[in-house]
Formats: C-alpha cells, sequence, structure tokens
C-alpha cells in the first residue's frame, strides 16, 4: 500500500486557482472507473491532461483488432484536465514564424521543418479528430496574427520571414507579412508597426480532453482514477513489472507513461534539471451586459512596445476573450514564476496587468466597458533546450515520457501522443514513429542540462 500524509514538494497543490474552462464542470470530472484501484495493469498513464487522455485514445485506437487488448489505468492527481490544459489559453497556434528559426539555426533546415510541419498538421488533425468523435469543443480555424509594436520588432520580423522564404520551406505558402503602412487597420491593434498571420486554430481546451475522455471510457479496458496522486514508481526486483504507488495503494504495471509535464521531477528526479515548473498567468474577459464590442476575426500573439515578451489572445464565439502571457511584467521577480508548483495564487507584479488590456490595446474597444471575469494561473513544464520530451526514458526500460510543452503544447501533443502510444504498443522504436526528432529524451540531453547554467532556454 502507499504510503498516506502530506504529497512531496513538486506535486500539484490544492485550491488552484479556477479558469474559465473549469466553469461548466463535466459529470467525469472527478471520475473513478472503480472504488478501489486494480491491483494490476499492463498500462498505467500518470496524468489526465492532454498529454495523458491522448495517448490512452490512441493507445485503444491501436489496439482495436487486437484479441486480448492491454488494459489501461489513468492516475490523475487532481480532477481531470485541471492542470496546464484547463489553465491554458485555448489556442492551438503553431509557431512556425517564433521558435522555428531557432530550431533551423540550431540543428539545420530538415529538422526545423520537420518541426514546423508536425505543428502545422495539427489543425487538420484536430479537425478531423473532433469530426470522427463528434466531440463539440468550440474549435474554429482562424488566422493568428503575429502583431510587432516597435520598429526594430518590425524589422526583425520582416528579415526573419525574408529569411524563410529563401528556404523555399513548403509551410512558408501559409505565411503573410503585413507592414507599417496596413497593420492598424488589418490587426485592429493600436500603433501596429508590422504583423504576420498564418493558419490556427481556438477551442475550448477543458471540452476537447472531456470529450476525449467519455469515448475511451467506453472500453472496459480503461480504468480511470481521479484525485489519486502517484508518489513513486519503482521497478519490481524481477525486472518485469514496475510498482505505481499512491496514497490509496499500489498498482502493479508493466509499462509506466509519465504524462506529467511540469510536475515530472515530482517521480523523475533526473529531469529535475531538464523541465523546471514555471507559473504563467491567463485571464477571460467579457464586457457588461448591452454594450457592444469589435469582433476580433483573428487569434493574436501581441508584443509591447519595448519588444519583450507580450501576450497571445483568442476571441471566443460569444465576443468575450482570452487573453493571457504578459512575462515581460514579472520575469524580473524570479521567485513568482520559476521552479514553482504553486497555482492556488495569482503573480503578484501582473494580477492588475489585465484590468483594462483591450481598451489599451485595441481599436473600438474604449468605451465597451470590458473587464476581467476570471483570472487565474497554471503551470507549464518548461524544457531546458525547448526541446518536449516524447519517447522511452533513458536506462528505464518499460517507461515512457511525455513532458516538458514549453507552453506550447496545443499544436504537438495530439500528433506525438500518437507515435509515443505506437511505440507502447507495438514495441517500435523512437525512430520508427512519425515524430520530430528532436523530441527524444536522451542521456545527452539530461546531462547537458545538468552540467550547463540554470534555466537553460528558459532564462536565457
Amino acid at each position: 500500500m502507499g504510503s498516506a500524509g502530506p504529497l512531496p514538494a513538486f506535486f500539484p497543490v490544492d485550491n488552484s486557482t479556477s479558469p474559465c474552462w473549469r466553469t461548466e464542470l463535466h459529470q467525469l470530472d472527478k471520475l473513478r472507473t472503480t472504488p478501489e484501484l486494480p491491483e494490476q495493469s499492463d498500462i498505467v498513464i500518470i496524468g489526465a491532461g492532454y498529454s495523458g487522455v491522448s495517448i490512452a485514445y490512441h493507445l485503444l485506437k491501436l489496439q482495436v483488432h487486437q484479441e486480448k487488448p492491454p488494459s489501461i489505468t489513468i492516475l490523475e492527481a487532481r480532477q481531470i484536465c485541471s492542470g496546464a490544459t484547463g489553465r491554458n489559453g485555448g489556442h492551438l497556434r503553431p509557431d512556425v514564424y517564433g521558435h522555428i528559426p531557432k530550431y533551423i539555426e540550431r540543428y539545420g533546415v530538415e529538422a526545423g521543418a520537420e518541426l514546423a510541419n508536425f505543428e502545422i498538421s495539427h489543425v487538420k488533425a484536430f479537425k478531423d479528430l473532433l469530426a470522427e468523435e463528434e466531440i463539440d469543443c468550440d474549435f474554429t480555424v482562424t488566422r493568428n496574427m503575429n502583431v510587432y509594436l516597435n520598429d526594430a520588432a518590425a524589422e526583425k520580423a520582416k528579415k526573419t520571414y525574408e529569411a524563410l522564404a529563401t528556404q523555399k520551406l513548403s509551410f512558408v505558402d501559409d505565411l503573410y507579412f503585413t507592414p507599417e503602412k496596413n497593420a492598424e487597420g488589418i490587426s485592429g491593434v493600436k500603433g501596429a508597426k508590422a504583423c504576420l498571420s498564418y493558419t490556427a486554430g481556438t477551442l475550448w481546451p477543458y471540452k476537447f480532453i472531456m470529450g476525449l475522455l467519455s469515448k475511451i471510457i467506453k472500453s472496459d479496458t480503461v480504468n480511470v482514477q481521479a484525485n489519486t496522486p502517484v508518489t513513486e514508481v519503482t521497478a519490481d526486483p524481477n525486472g518485469s513489472s514496475h510498482i505505481v504507488n499512491t496514497p490509496r495503494g499500489s498498482i502493479r504495471a508493466s509499462k509506466v507513461v509519465h504524462a506529467t509535464n511540469a510536475y515530472t521531477l515530482g517521480l523523475l528526479p533526473e529531469y529535475s534539471a531538464n523541465i523546471i515548473p514555471c507559473r504563467g498567468i491567463c485571464c477571460h474577459i467579457a464586457v457588461p451586459e448591452g454594450k457592444n464590442t469589435p469582433y476580433l476575426p483573428y487569434s493574436y500573439c501581441l508584443g509591447t512596445e519595448n519588444g519583450d515578451g507580450g501576450s497571445y489572445l483568442i476571441s471566443r464565439p460569444d465576443g468575450s476573450i482570452v487573453v493571457g502571457g504578459a512575462q515581460y511584467t514579472f520575469k524580473s521577480a524570479k521567485d513568482q514564476w520559476f521552479n514553482v508548483v504553486d497555482d492556488s495564487t495569482l503573480i503578484e507584479p501582473t494580477k492588475n496587468y489585465y484590468n483594462d488590456y483591450m481598451q489599451r490595446t485595441f481599436k473600438g474597444w474604449e468605451d465597451t466597458g470590458a473587464y476581467v471575469k476570471e483570472i487565474w494561473t497554471g503551470i507549464m513544464g518548461y524544457s531546458y533546450d525547448s526541446n518536449p520530451h516524447v519517447s522511452d526514458i533513458p536506462g528505464k526500460p518499460g517507461q515512457y515520457i511525455c513532458a516538458g510543452f514549453n507552453g506550447h503544447g496545443m499544436p504537438v501533443i495530439l500528433l506525438a501522443a500518437k507515435a509515443l502510444a505506437e511505440m507502447i504498443s507495438t514495441g517500435k522504436s523512437f525512430e520508427e514513429v512519425q515524430m520530430p526528432r528532436l523530441f527524444k529524451s536522451t542521456t545527452a540531453r539530461l546531462e547537458k542540462a545538468q552540467k550547463g547554467p540554470e534555466g537553460g532556454d528558459i532564462l536565457a
């Protein structure tokens, strides 16, 4: 049996702030398929967010024609989808302009293009999956508008766009750069110096995960246990299985999947320098009843006048706004966000930042009375080298990881989970499945982070 008592550090906390996505709770929010934990399971997945539920879904898809499909148990420390997935900005945005040039510079054109195309393919993958499974999560295909508010940032964007165009990469066909002359009119953002747009999507992330979970639990081989934190995973002495310990008891498992993102180091201390929990802030902005607002037809990544990290923003079908980010307002207050797992309080330097954000940022919003209806924090798993870890775990046969998404998991996880599920189900190697090469978790990556400067790309 697992021992009761307080959880160790780096585990999810109680009394977390409430995101707008969780204001309409699903009947499966606290699901426990059985009153007690199963004594054993072929596969145990730790984490019932985007990664964990997607992995389970794809495992089941692969097992349709198997005579005896393996049993799957999903363990979640709190409620279903109560972590980063249920706290994000609802933005399915391939970052083809932002980090892809950095990957090209570091790893070459082929590796950078591989990742860009992988992210871009998620828009269609979502559209197809939601149609197949008939899941309603307010999914919309739109254009993401990167907006630059100072001359230096605008010039850099132009040069980056031109450099990508010279590489003759296929995804550049979907990029459209607008110079200062039309930037404010096109984007609706006051003082815009330039903007760059491309295809993206928006959705209600909690509803997506709960819709997917509703399909998964129809299988009698799946057992889901909410409010069941895993405190330790140990290899059985005979080497053929693992013991997954929780305060409610233990499960013997042949394979274990760590879909724990920011909380990875709580169970895998060897990742303590590789995946750092970082706290972010997000909010839901509404307008008083009877007030009209200009509808924003795009999703956004908005810079700042000084060029520092800005905000991401989506329009909801009801005309309200979800916006978050503003890292530049708190980056220097390292104790507020770096290596922090507490999502029960707000980030002090930023808690009032969005109060009049729409009025001061967008044309036509000055007299709308827009106000912050809900505001919350979430814990993201930032990777030392900006690459997620999605593969088998070095030196731990039968254990897998799907974590470290840098606050950018929406256009990465769905198909990464599909590839990882294929590894788990078929025994194929990382190299045999369709996964960007940079996602493989290796001993070299672990050691580089342990030896390098604190924070790596996170604090750069």
